[in-house]
């Protein structure tokens, strides 16, 4: 999976402020929700099916092992069929769009942007893919169930793990059946989701070298009044395109201190 170059926050205050962080109550949650699986994925299903356009406010957290290594914010839009754009703006303002056909990565501070058709795109967002195609978890999803392993944030919320498509075998609750360390072990997809409206509160994914990536979403707009032109990409004068794998382009930018 791609890991973009490091940024580092520089305005967390405004992230953790009710302006841009609704508050909720947190607290320990039941390992057994109210709702059976069942009827928790089929309220976030109905939620966004009906939409043919999202808006949200989003935080993204990286993690090494464990330790945070950097977090990002900014807002993202989502409209079917297959289109996506993410506008960070904190630590730096950069752009990810999914046109359709393409995926764009642009870093205005580089000059460059790298393209990938977004069929081969191996960037942590595909997940979300989901919420720009028909709504199905199956077909996302082999296999999708309680998280026991993985505690909700908030008490009314439940945790579920997804099995991707294609993914190595993981236990049932979520928990493989092999080492911690091992690849095997890593193929698998937590989502956290309100139990009574089925709203996505948080994405986690983990990557077999102990990377990890967190999406924490609020602020949900259903069906808001949007311009088609904010899922294209109009490449700006002077900048460069690196075709390839977004991934690989990333890795090799600059680590800053």
């Amino acid at each position: 999976m791609a890991v973009f170059h490091t940024r580092v926050v520089l305005l967390l205050i405004f992230l953790v402020s009710p302006l841009f962080w609704p508050p909720r109550a947190a607290g320990a949650h039941d390992a057994t929700s109210k709702s059976p699986v069942a009827v928790v994925v089929g309220r976030y299903e109905a939620r966004y099916r009906s939409a043919a356009r999202l808006e949200a406010t989003f935080l993204e957290r990286y993690t090494e092992n464990g330790r945070l290594t950097r977090q990002e914010a900014g807002e993202v839009y989502f409209q079917r069929p297959g289109k996506m754009r993410w506008n960070y703006e904190s630590p730096e303002k950069n752009i990810f769009v999914v046109d359709g056909k393409n995926a764009w990565f642009y870093v205005p501070a580089d000059h460059t942007v790298t393209r990938v058709p977004a069929k081969k795109s191996t960037d942590w967002r595909t997940p979300l893919a989901l919420l720009v195609g028909e709504m199905k978890v199956s077909r996302i999803c082999n296999k999708i169930g309680l998280a026991e392993a993985q505690t909700p944030e908030y008490s009314a919320d439940v945790m579920l793990y997804c099995v991707p498509r294609g993914a190595s075998n993981v236990r049932e609750g979520g928990d493989s059946s092999r080492k911690a360390d091992s690849p095997e072990g890593r193929d698998i997809v937590y989502l956290e989701v309100q139990e009574s409206s089925g709203e996505l509160v948080r994405v986690l994914v983990s990557d077999p070298g102990g990377v990890g990536i967190e999406f924490r979403f609020a602020n949900w707009q259903l069906n808001p009044q949007l311009d088609g032109s904010l899922f294209s990409f109009q490449v700006p004068p002077g900048v460069a395109i690196v075709n390839g794998e977004l991934g690989a382009a990333q890795m090799a930018s600059p680590t800053p201190p």
